[in-house]
């Protein structure tokens, strides 16, 4: 089999990259092309993210990507979730705010006093989450001013190509979107103010969303197809979990940990809403039955505190072991305590929760974070099982976290289940999968996908002590 090369666009809320990726010959593999920062911004009239920036990197990586690799295919892309630009007449109105803009406490109040959150879990299925779309549609007074809505990675291929598409996964984290009929729900849309036709056409991974308009096909250096990926990261990240069995959990864990199981069938019960369980559509219309818990965001925010403190950087490696060789039981708090959610000077606000238990050293206190992140993986996988009655044996924890030996193996010890840690790049190799399957390059099923990325990909095991 000849060897063939698509493009991954895959954007965090911390950071963003873009790769190369191989697949063909026993071959499944990423090079990195470029890796740029990302994150809030401070305006006048709220949190913003820096998109001009973004949208330049992502241009940038893929004119190199192209200058590295002249027979890449396509061009697919992801990101987080929820967070959106307003176009008029093609032109975007302003920067996309940030989910952690505080102005979505207000849309809370004005969406559950028309459409209570009972009414919404039997709609869209979603957890309750303030940042969810709909909440920031509500209180967006640009709205009506705007002809189109368009979700990050959808905006990004909107301006590559100049096709407004909606890709679905993304798509139902928005909370507009039917849970059992995958199409858009224009009825609550226009309850709650929202013209539902802001809302664009709905595609399905592996369709083509366009191809690379004139200009920007002369920059990057090739006409290229932009094809849909699992579009928001988790869907991506999930498509390249191995699931080694039927009765696997994952838990897909960077900034946020996205904990759960995969399902044919929603669960649209009292204790799956009350348990703030979500259904998010996966890749092939499957179910990423999942909570989210507050994942190494509680670390990074500890740790850039603490560099800000002395003024230089910390090696997080040695931070880790040394919070590795604690001896001492540490306390625990609570991982997704909201008062945790926000920017700022995460050491007090872990350490008001703590009380006066709250360690003294910095290893200690690094020790209490993970441990707390790994109880809270360990309620959500008990939880998981719990609601969908499927009993679990193993966990695949995929993403960033996977290189946190502590974290995987508390997480191992805290929910006595083997954790099998890796790939990495799990969100990177799900989109390339996805344009690979597309260009007839990988296997149609997506367990055959699993299967070679199992064979590729070797993961880690962490065995419960």
């Amino acid at each position: 089999m000849t060897v063939r090369s698509v493009a991954a666009v895959d954007l965090g809320a911390t950071s963003g990259r873009v790769m190369i990726g191989r697949i063909g010959d026993g071959r499944l593999d990423l090079e990195l092309v470029s890796r740029f920062p990302n994150g809030p911004v401070e305006r006048e009239d709220g949190l913003h993210w820096n998109f001009g920036a973004l949208y330049e990197h992502v241009v940038s990586g893929l004119a190199e990507a192209v200058r590295r690799e002249p027979g890449i295919e396509s061009i697919g892309i992801d990101s987080w979730a929820v967070d959106y630009g307003l176009l008029s007449d093609g032109e975007l109105l302003a920067e996309p705010f940030h989910y952690r803009d505080e102005r979505t406490v207000r849309g809370v109040a004005e969406v559950h006093a028309i459409a209570p959150f009972a009414e919404l879990y039997g709609r869209n299925g979603l957890q309750f989450l303030p940042f969810n779309t709909l909440y920031q549609y509500r209180v967006d007074a640009r709205l009506a001013d705007a002809d189109t809505a368009l979700l990050i990675p959808d905006l990004i291929a909107f301006l590559l190509t100049g096709a407004s598409v909606a890709e679905r996964t993304n798509a139902s984290t928005t909370g507009l979107l039917g849970v059992e009929s995958g199409e858009w729900d224009d009825e609550l849309a226009e309850r709650l103010g929202i013209p539902s036709g802001i809302l664009p056409t709905l595609v399905d991974p592996g369709e083509t969303i366009g191809v690379l308009r004139a200009d920007l096909a002369e920059r990057i250096g090739k006409e290229l197809p932009v094809i849909a990926v699992g579009s928001h990261d988790t869907a991506s990240a999930v498509v390249a979990a191995p699931l080694s069995t039927p009765h696997s959990a994952y838990i897909s864990c960077g900034t946020w940990g996205l904990v759960g199981v995969e399902l044919a069938e929603p669960v649209l019960t009292d204790a799956a809403r009350e348990a703030n369980f979500t259904h998010e559509l996966g890749v092939d219309r499957r179910y990423r039955f999942l909570h989210n818990v507050t994942g190494l965001w509680l670390l990074s925010e500890t740790v850039r505190a603490w560099e800000a403190e002395d003024g230089s950087a910390i090696d997080l490696t040695e931070l880790l072991a040394a919070a590795s060789a604690v001896t001492d039981d540490v306390p625990l708090f609570d991982a997704n305590d909201p008062s945790l959610s926000a920017p700022g000077d995460m050491p007090a606000r872990i350490a008001a929760l703590l009380g006066a238990q709250a360690p003294s050293t910095r290893p200690a206190f690094a020790r209490s974070i993970v441990e707390s992140i790994a109880t809270a993986f360990a309620d959500a996988v008990q939880t998981a099982s719990d609601l969908s009655g499927r009993e679990l044996d193993s966990i695949h924890l995929v993403g960033g976290g996977s290189l946190n030996r502590l974290l995987c193996q508390a997480t191992a010890d805290r929910t006595g289940l083997p954790v099998l840690a890796g790939p990495v790049e799990a969100t990177a190799l799900g989109n390339v999968l996805v344009q690979a399957r597309a260009l007839g390059a990988a296997p149609a099923i997506l367990e055959e996908l699993r299967s070679l990325v199992a064979a590729t990909h070797e993961p880690e095991h962490f065995d419960p002590r």
